[in-house]
């Protein structure tokens, strides 16, 4: 992390026991990023189903997933979710990772915090042997939409992703793992 903004800073494996911090950094950071372009009504609907302690708890303990976050000293900057599981038949691997949320605090955006994620998650990837890794992203999420280009991930298909009682679409992004870059 060669970043003056990210120094000191450190992505660790969250455990059980972050669950109840996690959860307020994942609806916030979930709601900074959706929420401008979504209802209200269908903003709480989704974060009401998606985050709390006890969810947070749930996917931290499940050994499908993996979480890690990125904090300096007492502040957490950003999280991200890897899920070790089915993909859909667009992704072409049967050997896949899911990267299933990125996420960064907004006052660290375009500090490279998300790089920095990105980065560890696809050399988690590449320790348990992974050959692709996909992910799905809001089709009106132009940000992100860059972001894992300039990565590497090239758009394979379409799912359906339902926010509170709005039916949207995500694409689905995939790479390969050998090379990890920025």
């Amino acid at each position: 992390m060669a970043s003056t903004a990210l120094t000191n800073a450190v992505i660790r494996e969250a455990t059980p026991g972050d669950a109840a911090r996690l959860a307020v950094l994942a609806r916030d950071t979930f709601v900074d990023t959706f929420g401008p372009d979504n209802t209200a009504e269908d903003m709480a609907l989704y974060t009401a189903s998606a985050f709390g302690e006890a969810i947070q708890r749930a996917e931290l303990l499940d050994p499908s997933n993996t979480v890690f976050v990125m904090e300096r000293g007492d502040e957490w900057m950003g999280y991200a979710m890897l899920r070790d599981g089915d993909a859909p038949a667009c992704v072409a691997s049967a050997n896949t990772i899911e990267i299933d949320r990125l996420y960064v605090a907004k006052e660290h955006i375009g500090a490279r915090a998300g790089a920095a994620l990105m980065r560890h998650c696809l050399e988690r990837a590449a320790q348990v042997n992974k050959d692709t890794v996909w992910l799905n992203v809001w089709e009106r999420n132009e940000r992100a939409i860059r972001f894992y280009e300039r990565w590497g991930f090239e758009t394979v298909g379409t799912m359906p992703y339902i926010l509170g009682n709005d039916h949207q679409t995500d694409f689905v992004m995939v790479r390969h793992v050998s090379e990890v870059r920025d």
